[in-house]
């Protein structure tokens, strides 16, 4: 997750997704008694929300840093 302005987190669905999954896997590791992995995961997910939802910067990529189509 260094790069959280790459393109394929533009889509809003996708950062939720994400954060989602690390918050269910944190659950997952509580209910089934490994606190330690339960707790990094939750550190996973709360990184997301600052990446993915605090700082994330929704306008669009710079015209240099995409992929160009090739014609």
């Amino acid at each position: 997750m260094k790069d959280s302005n790459h393109p394929f987190f533009r889509p809003l669905w996708r950062r939720v997704a994400v954060v989602a999954f690390c918050v269910a896997w944190a659950i997952f590791e509580f209910a089934t008694g490994t606190p330690f992995w339960g707790v990094l995961a939750l550190g996973f997910a709360g990184y997301g929300v600052w990446q993915f939802f605090i700082i994330f910067d929704a306008s669009e990529p710079a015209a240099g840093t995409e992929d160009k189509k090739e014609e």
